[in-house]
């Protein structure tokens, strides 16, 4: 399948969560394997040769980094809300669209030096993708890009990652 016809699959949902936000719902490009893998094969084309480990964003970030890290041999390593993770090397807080959040890196899963992407479903305002690579970096890891499939350019999101290589695979 091709990459343009896997991102036609993805769903717009209205005022979610709240009114006013339009929801890019990426289920159907997930629950179509042929889609699954157009869009993982995509994202593995801009992924630094030298990288090491995937940091997959919570939640959506886990399905396409553990595809990504299964496929390339990648290790993966969960970036989660608060209240998930038993052990935590570092906590960042960030702004959202619609409000504020937190992410958190599991105790010794990036160790210093190792070459890390970071992966998501959309980068929209950057808080999200600008907590994980704070997060690799407290840890000592080198964030080698951000890949996302979809970003939102009037949200801004890039000015949060100035100096970083950010890859989107639809820009709406």
């Amino acid at each position: 399948m091709k990459l343009e016809r896997a991102l036609g699959l993805l769903r717009e949902v209205p005022d979610f969560p709240q009114p006013g936000v339009v929801f890019r719902d990426l289920t159907p490009v997930l629950a179509d394997p042929d889609a699954l893998r157009a869009v993982v094969d995509a994202l593995q084309v801009h992924v630094e040769p030298s990288t090491q480990v995937v940091a997959a964003v919570e939640s959506r970030g886990f399905l396409l980094g553990a595809a990504l890290g299964y496929g390339w041999r990648y290790g993966v390593v969960p970036l989660r809300k608060p209240g998930k993770l038993p052990a935590v090397a570092h906590r960042v807080s960030y702004d959202l669209e619609y409000g504020a959040a937190s992410l958190e890196l599991p105790e010794g899963a990036i160790t210093p030096g190792q070459k890390v992407v970071v992966v998501d479903d959309v980068l929209a305002t950057g808080g999200t993708a600008a907590a994980a690579c704070e997060l690799v970096e407290r840890a000592g890891g080198v964030v080698t890009g951000v890949s996302v499939v979809i970003e939102l350019p009037a949200l801004g999101g890039r000015a949060h990652l100035t100096g970083r290589q950010v890859h989107a695979l639809l820009a709406v």
